[in-house]
């Protein structure tokens, strides 16, 4: 693969949704298949053509170097399209399924969401990334207001105010770089001084907008509010692609342009082990399934980031093993819940009892994924947590205790979250057999004696979960994968030579 065919990763899917848009139902449906499978196939190539090619650049247009908007991709770009696009793939299959991609213009919104991320994960520049996050935005409103609960208007301005307001501080953030170095071509800023306070307080700007919509604590309350008025299949998109593309730019700026700003590791840490406690511990208080799983997805965003806090080769390919774990587990644990919503036309635990022995294959689903979520084997949880406490060890002096019992702690709290979880629902008396809890909420549907979900809407989750167990069986390619890709971000010499040299 060459860099000329970067562009075709963002020109496929708007082209899809430009045609979907026009086109009947079924051409409609048939794109939003297609656009997923050539992106993850895409990302395929690309890693391995960095086998032997570390980075890959493009200049569109041809346009003089430094100037021109570059396409760059590198290890850590070719592992992030593949598993977003496995991932939207899975969920446009529950999709199918569940009838959600017969709406009208679904087909077009998703694909131009897939397109924004993808330019999102492959822009060289932060105002092409401030660009692209725009074009994964607009569409993401639509959706909301399109799907999800009878909430879904309130909750779509509340996500629609955070968004226009941390794009407008990531706007300012990238006019202050340019004001400072006078590019933001991420390769030519390498060559600002990062010790600069001008310059870091710009790139902080920029930094503070993507922890915003990364749903780092205290900037977190607006996610658990807002994603689970939307349907399962939306909320899993916006899991593995929202959160996801704000975390990758994190990574991507921080050690790219600040070199990784070890001044900064003991307060990096102090956010994103509170990121970990408050998300691990703020389930708690949910009585919703997909409530409860948007508190652990702020959970996995403080694991994620703590290996940027870390800082080190291992400290950053235990948080992208991580990222890909969450994306994997969030997305399966999501579509199952979808699957129970299907069927049960709820998903609040005092409306779902004893589903273990009424849908033992949901169960098992559910439980490997509530356990690779605490971290428990057999599941790429495991290898993720011990990555993270790996990398932790080689912290100095007290930082390295209380990074270790963090994460100790935060894993106990995912532990009585889902353990909880896992009483209310699939524990307990058989649903018929419990009118008086289905009674208190009136709004509750009476679930029949043979009411059961169909097994069919299982199977993306499940695909999901099967990518999650094989990486417990054979972690050591990802773990590969993530080393080289933390070694890129690491020494950004590759990366600024491809892309000055186009």
């Amino acid at each position: 693969m060459t860099g000329s065919l970067l562009p075709l990763l963002v020109v496929v899917p708007l082209v899809g949704a430009a045609l979907s848009a026009l086109a009947p139902s079924a051409v409609a449906r048939a794109l939003l298949v297609l656009s997923p499978l050539v992106t993850t196939a895409g990302g395929v190539a690309l890693l391995i053509e960095h086998r032997d090619t570390p980075v890959l650049a493009h200049n569109v247009g041809a346009f003089v170097p430094g100037i021109a908007i570059p396409l760059v991709s590198d290890t850590l770009t070719a592992v992030m399209i593949t598993v977003t696009g496995l991932t939207t793939a899975a969920c446009i299959a529950f999709a199918l399924m569940t009838g959600e991609a017969r709406l009208r213009f679904f087909p077009a919104l998703v694909l131009m969401l897939s397109a924004g991320v993808n330019g999102a994960f492959l822009t060289g520049d932060m105002f092409n990334l401030f660009v692209f996050i725009e074009v994964m935005l607009l569409p993401s409103y639509a959706l909301i207001a399109m799907t999800g609960s009878w909430r879904r208007l309130g909750v779509g301005r509340l996500f629609v105010v955070v968004n226009l307001v941390t794009s407008t501080i990531l706007l300012v953030g990238v006019g202050l770089v340019y004001g400072v170095a006078g590019s933001v071509n991420l390769a030519v800023l390498t060559g600002t001084d990062p010790d600069d306070p001008r310059f870091q307080l710009a790139v902080g700007v920029v930094l503070l907008a993507l922890v915003i919509k990364a749903g780092v604590v205290p900037m977190h309350g607006w996610l658990p509010r807002a994603y689970p008025a939307t349907s399962a299949t939306v909320m899993a998109l916006f899991s593995a692609l929202h959160t996801k593309v704000a975390i990758y730019a994190i990574f991507r700026i921080h050690q790219t342009v600040l070199d990784g700003a070890t001044e900064w590791v003991t307060p990096l840490l102090v956010l994103f082990a509170l990121t970990m406690l408050v998300g691990a511990y703020g389930s708690l208080g949910e009585r919703m399934i997909r409530r409860n799983l948007s508190w652990q997805m702020i959970a996995g965003v403080g694991y994620i980031l703590v290996g940027v806090g870390i800082g080190t080769q291992l400290g950053l390919a235990a948080g992208l093993f991580y990222m890909v774990h969450h994306i994997l587990v969030m997305g399966s644990l999501l579509l199952a819940s979808g699957a129970i919503e299907q069927a049960y036309r709820t998903h609040q635990f005092v409306g779902l009892s004893g589903l273990m022995r009424r849908e033992p294959v949901l169960a098992v689903v559910m439980a490997l994924g509530m356990m690779s979520l605490i971290g428990l084997p057999p599941s790429s949880g495991f290898f993720a947590k011990v990555g993270i406490a790996r990398a932790a060890a080689g912290l100095d002096g007290f930082d390295l205790w209380w990074v270790l019992g963090v994460l100790l702690v935060a894993s106990v709290g995912s532990l009585l979250a889902m353990s909880r979880l896992w009483s209310d629902v699939f524990w307990g008396p058989p649903l018929e057999e419990m009118p008086s809890r289905g009674a208190a909420t009136s709004d509750l549907a009476v679930v029949a004696a043979d009411t059961r979900l169909r097994l069919r809407t299982l199977a993306p989750a499940a695909a999901l979960l099967a990518v999650s167990l094989a990486i417990f069986v054979v972690p050591g390619p990802l773990w590969d994968l993530c080393l080289r890709a933390a070694d890129g971000l690491l020494d950004v010499s590759a990366y600024v030579e491809a892309v000055l040299a186009t």
